[in-house]
């Protein structure tokens, strides 16, 4: 089910599927273990809030969902610990822009094999999925878009900065505990170099929404069989992952990318020794949880 999850959350070079989506939900929790093992009714409650789906469907989505967790918890999670593992010994020695980067490309690599996992699993989804849910889905992404235009896109530049500058430090908040007004000052003058083009990132999530409705109603119109669909639906993902390595783009993503991984940097040089323990001390705590569930059978 996690294609559709995928096409929703590529938005962002630092947003990226079941990793990430599990990071942002254990933000206000202590323990990833909990939220790990309730992912499989989070995410089918996802779902069904976009295509509202009817008992046929449930009863198989909730098999795959769990199916596709299993997978998950006894192949991934050891690598999620690795990931953990080497961030804690950057942050302990000296973080470069080289390490940023290989970590995001560690990231996508087990994002994409996610996403490329549940294809088959998407193709049935795919296959049952009626005019109406497509409607449903048309009403959710535009409510998605409404939502983003009021938070971020709403007032002059200085605002629409500012509205940036909180989401960016509600997860440096989660990671080093609280920042001092004028860490806060240094991180807010970081934050505001960053290239600000919110048009761009709306017309990246409205023509990814499109692709999505464009595939599930090729699929229903042809006809597709499986194997058609699973093909439609790879064509998708690949599309999606390398959205923004579009030459159109290209630049403007490269040169955010490059301007966040500065704003993480500069977090990282202006923590105190307090600040980085916390972080250290909460991904050990993600370790121990990721170690804990990939040795305990899902319940």
């Amino acid at each position: 089910m996690k294609n559709f999850n995928t096409a929703h959350r590529v938005a962002s070079r630092l947003r990226l599927l079941l990793l990430i989506a599990l990071m942002a939900s254990v933000a206000a929790c202590s323990s990833i273990r909990f939220t790990y093992n309730h992912g499989d009714t989070v995410l089918y409650w996802w779902l069904n809030n976009y295509l509202d789906l009817d008992s046929d469907q449930s009863g198989f989505v909730k098999r795959d969902i769990d199916n596709l967790f299993q997978w998950h918890r006894k192949t991934q999670l050891k690598d999620y610990v690795q990931l953990l593992q080497t961030g804690q010994r950057q942050l302990g020695g000296s973080m470069t822009a080289t390490d940023l980067h290989a970590n995001y490309d560690q990231v996508r690599s087990r994002t994409e094999l996610l996403a490329f996992k549940a294809l088959p699993e998407l193709a049935d989804l795919a296959l049952t999925v009626k005019p109406e849910q497509i409607a449903q889905m048309e009403r959710k992404f535009a409510k998605n878009n409404d939502d983003y235009r009021k938070k971020f896109m709403r007032g002059d530049l200085e605002e629409q900065q500012k509205a940036r500058f909180k989401k960016s430090m509600e997860q440096f908040d989660l990671w080093f505990g609280h920042f001092s007004s004028e860490q806060e000052a240094v991180l807010r003058k970081a934050s505001d170099a960053r290239a600000l083009n919110n048009d761009i990132w709306l017309d990246e999530r409205v023509r990814r929404q499109q692709r999505i409705v464009a595939v599930l109603r090729k699929v229903q119109r042809d006809k597709l069989g499986k194997d058609a669909t699973v093909t439609q639906l790879h064509g998708l993902v690949r599309e999606l992952f390398d959205r923004m390595d579009a030459p159109d783009r290209k630049a403007f993503f490269d040169s955010y990318e490059e301007q966040t991984i500065q704003m993480i940097l500069t977090a990282v040089k202006i923590a105190t020794p307090a600040q980085k323990a916390h972080a250290q001390k909460r991904m050990a705590g993600w370790i121990d949880d990721f170690n804990v569930l990939a040795t305990q059978p899902q319940t």
